[in-house]
């Protein structure tokens, strides 16, 4: 978390709070090529693999048990939950796309949390992965919009309530507004996740001076039990805005 300065060149403690982000070999040191296993590509992994294992291995077979586990009644509440949201929100038309919605919901959890373990990488904290999801949902609700709707899904930019001579400037506006939802979608995600992960390392850094070592270690306490509220929220946030980006996509009119 921190390390000393070489010499007396510097004197203190150098903080190193972005090194956790960096993408390295798992195994070994060198460069890194596309067939290199990362650090990355085992937590992503590792993400995918919880979400198999909660939905997948801990539920019964055949149907519910009459006395679920703990690890079952977290899956059934998820599933509830992400179910509940695509049918408030999109109707009973959206619930057909549920499948993918959970699915996106589950991997954001699961590898946030995951990037809460000590020494952890946080998939979610790149950019990489987030601008991925964001345009394949992007592209997806506007695939759909096009294919449920024809040209009618251009209604979606045309104000109709506005008067008349406001509505070509609301059209681009509304224009430009949808085509920056995925960068917004992205950089919400990644930046929150980035930057709790960052603080959290800056106070462990300090924990290293003994003087503020107590006060250290009380802010990373809060810090960590804020980042575990956050993880769970910027999942819930990313399915959220997925859920009204279909609702658009399903029901173009203003």
């Amino acid at each position: 978390m921190a390390t000393e300065a070489s010499g007396a060149e510097t004197g203190g403690l150098v903080f190193h709070p972005m090194d956790q982000f960096i993408v390295k070999p798992f195994f070994g040191d060198g460069p890194v090529h596309w067939y290199t296993i990362t650090n990355a590509t085992v937590w992503t992994g590792l993400a995918v693999l919880a979400v198999f294992v909660l939905l997948v291995f801990f539920m019964p077979k055949g149907g519910g048990a009459s006395v679920p586990t703990r690890m079952q009644s977290v899956a059934e509440l998820a599933y509830g939950f992400v179910y509940k949201m695509v049918e408030d929100i999109c109707g009973k038309e959206g619930l057909k796309y549920f499948p993918y919605i959970m699915t996106l919901f589950m991997f954001i959890v699961c590898a946030n949390f995951l990037g809460l373990i000590p020494t952890a990488f946080t998939p979610t904290s790149h950019f990489a992965v987030t601008v991925v999801m964001a345009m394949a949902v992007f592209l997806t609700v506007t695939i759909l919009g096009f294919v449920k709707n024809g040209t009618a899904f251009l209604a979606l930019f045309w104000v109709a309530s506005a008067p008349l001579a406001l509505r070509p400037i609301l059209a681009i506006i509304e224009l430009i507004s949808y085509f920056v939802r995925p960068v917004s979608h992205s950089i919400r995600l990644a930046g929150n996740v980035m930057a709790g992960h960052a603080v959290i390392k800056v106070f462990a850094g300090f924990a290293a001076i003994a003087v503020i070592s107590p006060v250290s270690v009380v802010a990373i306490t809060a810090m960590y039990g804020l980042e575990v509220l956050v993880s769970f929220i910027q999942a819930y946030v990313f399915t959220i805005l997925t859920c009204v980006y279909l609702k658009d996509a399903l029901h173009p009119g203003h």
